[in-house]
């Protein structure tokens, strides 16, 4: 996937630009599947999507430019996110949210210095990551294949 995005849609404030536009975003998206496939803390939700995780960064790269306010790639390819029915096949519980955070938020640690945005991104992904919850249990994938975001 190509990161050529239309800058000027992005509010000022936003935070995509805030982040640094499509490169910013990039670079979070791609440390967040880093630490995803590097921290054993992290293994019940990387066994949920597929071994390469290109596919994966390349859906949540342009679910997340919209969502931050930058152009609104997943709009313009997939249509409307529905965040919890596309997730609906895999069962997420607390420790599925929680080692998803875990990769989060040290991601942002790393490629977030501004402290204001920092916590409002880290405030969001924690209220997005709560509400893709769907089971109390522990969990993997419901006899679905990987999550590769399509």
């Amino acid at each position: 996937m190509s990161d050529t995005t239309n800058e000027t849609q992005a509010p000022a404030g936003s935070p995509y630009a805030q982040l640094g536009g499509a490169a910013g975003v990039r670079a979070l998206v791609n440390r967040f599947y880093a630490l995803m496939d590097e921290l054993p803390e992290a293994w019940t939700v990387r066994r949920m999507h597929p071994q390469c995780l290109e596919n994966s960064a390349d859906s949540l790269f342009m679910f997340l430019s919209g969502w931050l306010g930058g152009p609104p790639l997943c709009m313009r390819e997939r249509g409307h996110p529905r965040l919890r029915m596309r997730h609906a096949p895999y069962r997420i519980g607390p420790a599925e949210r929680d080692e998803w955070m875990l990769c989060m938020r040290q991601a942002l640690d790393e490629q977030v210095s501004d402290p204001l945005l920092h916590a409002v991104l880290e405030q969001a992904f924690t209220e997005m990551a709560q509400h893709l919850v769907n089971t109390e249990g522990h969990a993997g994938c419901a006899g679905m294949g990987d999550h590769s975001g399509s």
